[in-house]
């Protein structure tokens, strides 16, 4: 009895000590730039198939940073160097480039390659040179005070493809005979390269590039943008002694547009043709997608009205001067640009809608006669993978399994088999080979950070390549998030997310930090790992908190038909949402419904100021980066959802925080960057102008030098601080 009790005193004692030996997370842990621990491990992406057995990436270590390009053979599993970045380094070196700067060039995670990934061109010291991987040797391809941009080879790699000045240029690779295809650009007439508003709303932000070789490497398809009339925005650095100013265009909502036009030039110069239809010359429009057919003779484009409530798919052949109308897309509120067509070895193509409200797959005949409804249910396609002729077999990924994550499928072309091939619950993202018969697969879930395998085409393990595991998450104090789902007053299912202090006690009342963003079709709680964001939930929660997010209907990533609900009126669905999933929350007896708070970044931000002028749910909140008018916000976003202003003028100040500035209920706090180029700091002062006249408090703090995200780590440790702080102030205070 005496030992049985001397073991049980032993035991009781090694609980707590057990418990002692976890790890906080800290603000140092997750943000200070020297004590930081990177909790991700190595995360590898960017995986590229050299063919049907190798594939190749940016190999990166534990903190992001490049190691080296990797070459994998899917056969033998088998790791090679791709090519040597320090050899790529001295060979700029040699051919003429400063050291710090061949240094920063070779040492991108991202590089253009040609089509075989046998060579590379870089822009290096404001000229391009081009590097043989088989010779390890590099070569000045331009020599010119004005910089080059935007460089892609052809598909034969016989070309490099470039602006200068606005201008389109091409230049040989053997010899480095450079030809300019086209004389009009000048700093308001872009040729092949996309301004502000084109890059960052309609195709993807970063790019820039706004031209497309054709397949035989023999002509330029390239948008050509006359920024005249768009209003030019002014952005003042305050730093210097003497402010530095920056002005570029940006269309707000209601201004006028870029005026575009897609032509085609031939790669060895000569004369322009005007691609789009006279159609749309006298109607204001936008130029969505372009890209050739297989063979070279046609160019597709999609052209959408400036509301975008409808968008057309055309054919054009500028050989001949051919252009037809494939087929218009509408739906019962916007069109979103999805894809280019994906043709199918027969020319018939595949094409992804929303028409229905969900985003599924269709197959097409040549001439925009539909054959079938390939995939269909109440869930989304979210990527067409491509096709296999062998089986007759499409591969993609959608949510059928669940709107939280994401998941690898297949299905017969004529719509019968869907199988879903991917195991594991959580987040997959799938690259297919060419023949479709194996993808590189990068998963996460809410709890494991990522790991890439091979699979084979059936969803079968072929080979492991990282695994990236990461011990060190179990010395720290974290749990898992709880995965719910919440009805809203209409019966609408909403997905959320609970996380709970680590030493969580029922018995106890607990206040909510509730984290959201909730614009149309951006997902919060999803089964993904979340980096750094999600543990600093993790600390918030171990304050003594409950940190709770929800997914509003619009932002639930269940089909285009629940952001749907946002049309012509931001803010009010979105409140309705965010305080019926509140509502559930408060029904715990462990949850203190008098202290709730609220914080999101961008439209997060707004929805924390549209909030807190709408309801009294909240003691206080956070507005990043807010936008407080939507007639600030830039053209094509905003126009989409909400018409232009003329339009829907009672639908935008009903909208606008900045109109209700003397409703604010609680305390709250104001964060931008003061160099924002996306959600102008403007937004901001317009907001604290109402807040003032109507004798209203608030906080506030501004990040000199940066944009619409704090990148400077010790501006964004300072933030994420005051964040930590306010929340401290008026939850547990």
């Amino acid at each position: 009895m005496k030992r049985a009790l001397t073991v049980l005193v032993a035991i009781l004692l090694f609980i707590p000590a057990a418990f002692a030996q976890k790890k906080q997370i800290t603000l140092e842990t997750l943000y200070n730039p020297t004590t930081r621990v990177y909790f991700s491990g190595a995360v590898q992406s960017g995986f590229e198939w050299l063919d049907d057995s190798t594939f190749i990436w940016p190999k990166t270590d534990g903190k992001g940073e490049l190691i080296e390009w990797e070459r994998f053979d899917a056969n033998s599993g088998r790791t090679t160097p791709l090519f040597d970045v320090t050899k790529l380094e001295r060979a700029l070196v040699e051919a003429g480039v400063g050291e710090p700067e061949a240094k920063t060039a070779a040492r991108r995670r991202s590089q253009t390659f040609d089509a075989r990934k046998s060579a590379i061109v870089l822009d290096a010291a404001g000229d391009l040179f081009f590097y043989s991987l088989s010779k390890q040797t590099a070569t000045r391809l331009t020599s010119s005070p004005s910089r080059e941009e935007v460089a892609t080879f052809s598909p034969d790699g016989q070309r490099v493809a470039f602006v200068r000045d606005n201008n389109l240029f091409v230049v040989d690779v053997a010899g480095g005979r450079e030809r300019q295809l086209t004389t009009d650009g000048n700093e308001q007439l872009l040729n092949g390269r996309l301004d502000w508003v084109y890059d960052e709303e309609i195709y993807g932000r970063g790019t820039r590039i706004g031209y497309w070789w054709s397949p035989d490497s023999k002509r330029i398809a390239f948008l050509q943008l006359d920024e005249k009339a768009v209003p030019v925005m002014t952005i003042v650095d305050h730093i210097p002694y003497h402010p530095a100013v920056q002005r570029y265009p940006y269309p707000k909502a209601g201004d006028p547009n870029p005026l575009v036009k897609l032509m085609v030039v031939p790669a060895t110069g000569g004369d322009v043709v005007t691609v789009d239809d006279e159609r749309y010359s006298a109607i204001d429009h936008l130029i969505m997608r372009v890209a050739w057919n297989r063979d070279s003779s046609a160019v597709l484009y999609q052209v959408a009205n400036r509301e975008q409530t409808w968008m057309d798919l055309n054919s054009a052949n500028p050989s001949r001067g051919d252009n037809k109308t494939l087929f218009r897309e509408t739906t019962k509120a916007w069109v979103n640009a999805i894809d280019n067509p994906e043709f199918l070895p027969d020319g018939t193509f595949l094409w992804q809608s929303e028409r229905s409200g969900f985003r599924h797959i269709y197959l097409y005949k040549p001439d925009g006669t539909l054959i079938r409804q390939i995939t269909n249910g109440d869930w989304e396609v979210r990527a067409l993978h491509g096709y296999d002729p062998k089986s007759r077999t499409v591969y993609f990924s959608g949510t059928e399994r669940t709107p939280i994550g994401l998941d690898v499928y297949r299905v017969n072309l004529d719509g019968t088999a869907l199988q879903r091939i991917s195991d594991k619950l959580g987040t997959h993202a799938a690259k297919f080979n060419p023949a479709m018969t194996m993808y590189v697969d990068n998963w996460s879930d809410a709890t494991t950070p990522n790991q890439a395998r091979l699979h084979r085409a059936d969803g079968t393990l072929a080979k492991i390549v990282s695994e990236n595991l990461v011990p060190l998450l179990g010395e720290y104090d974290i749990t898992a998030p709880q995965f719910l789902q919440v009805k809203a007053r209409d019966g609408f299912v909403m997905e959320a997310m609970l996380i709970k202090p680590a030493n969580f006690d029922p018995a106890k009342k607990y206040p909510v930090y509730e984290y959201h963003y909730g614009g149309p079709h951006a997902q919060q709680v999803v089964n993904s790992w979340g980096g750094t964001g999600r543990l600093f939930q993790q600390m918030i929660a171990n304050q003594g908190v409950v940190v709770w997010l929800c997914d509003n209907r619009a932002a639930s990533g269940k089909g285009a038909v629940s952001a749907w609900t946002v049309y012509k009126h931001f803010g009010d669905v979105e409140l309705r949402d965010m305080e019926d999933g509140l509502a559930w929350l408060k029904t715990n007896p462990w949850i203190d419904g008098s202290r709730i708070m609220t914080d999101g970044w961008s439209y997060g931000g707004y929805m924390t100021s549209y909030a807190m002028t709408h309801s009294k749910s909240f003691i206080a909140g956070i507005a990043g980066g807010t936008v407080s008018d939507w007639r600030d916000y830039d053209s094509i976003y905003t126009e989409r959802y909400m018409l232009m202003p003329q339009n829907n003028p009672d639908g935008y100040k009903n909208s606008s925080p900045r109109w209700a500035a003397k409703e604010l209920s609680g305390r709250i706090l104001l964060l931008h960057g003061t160099i924002d180029d996306n959600v102008h700091l403007q937004n901001t002062i317009q907001f604290i102008d109402e807040l003032e006249k109507a004798g209203k408090p608030f906080d506030m703090r501004l990040y000199p030098r940066s944009q619409h995200g704090v990148r400077d780590p010790v501006l964004n440790q300072d933030r994420q601080r005051t964040i930590l702080e306010f929340v401290k102030e008026n939850l547990l205070r």
